[in-house]
């Protein structure tokens, strides 16, 4: 495929439906974040968008924070007091890659005033493979190196990956 159709094909594929999203909230400290992240399955992988807004924010040259980004095992946007997002497990990694191999292991968010927008295609997984796992925004950016997860900070920030079609839950 050539470049120019390359985009087209991407353009087309985001003026339908997505065949998942996430629809985000975030913790106790964070209550103004929300967003949605949408998963289109494509021929060359799962095209990503992810749109938050109320992230924390600092004003200033060389403040604009960098969110770290997974998607998780666990099925649930539920915790503990200490951990609200504790039921959402560890990256999702179903091949028990080093990080930052994880499956679940994304591109980082790069905060804007409090508002982020991201959108990138990733073949570490399909979108019915991710049906039913959640998606995190971390605190902190992943230093793609720590094992097991890259040292990113608390979870600030949860959505649970819902199929668009029945069919893709089989």
């Amino acid at each position: 495929m050539r470049n120019s159709s390359i985009s087209s094909y991407f353009t087309a594929v985001t003026k339908l439906p997505p065949d998942a999203t996430a629809l985000m909230h975030g913790d106790s400290t964070h209550p103004e974040l929300s967003g949605t992240v949408r998963f289109y399955q494509t021929r060359a992988g799962v095209l990503v968008a992810a749109e938050l807004f109320g992230l924390p924010f600092s004003d200033g040259v060389c403040m604009s924070p960098v969110f770290g980004f997974h998607i998780h095992s666990g099925a649930a946007c539920s915790g503990t007091e200490s951990d609200p997002f504790a039921d959402t497990g560890t990256h999702y990694n179903p091949n028990d890659c080093p990080h930052p191999y994880h499956a679940g292991d994304l591109p980082p968010l790069f905060g804007n005033h409090g508002y982020a927008f991201s959108m990138f295609l990733i073949d570490r997984f399909s979108v019915r493979e991710i049906i039913g796992k959640t998606i995190i925004v971390h605190s902190s950016p992943d230093d793609f190196s720590t094992q097991p997860s890259g040292n990113s900070g608390s979870k600030i920030a949860c959505g649970e990956i819902t199929a668009r079609y029945s069919s893709l839950l089989h």
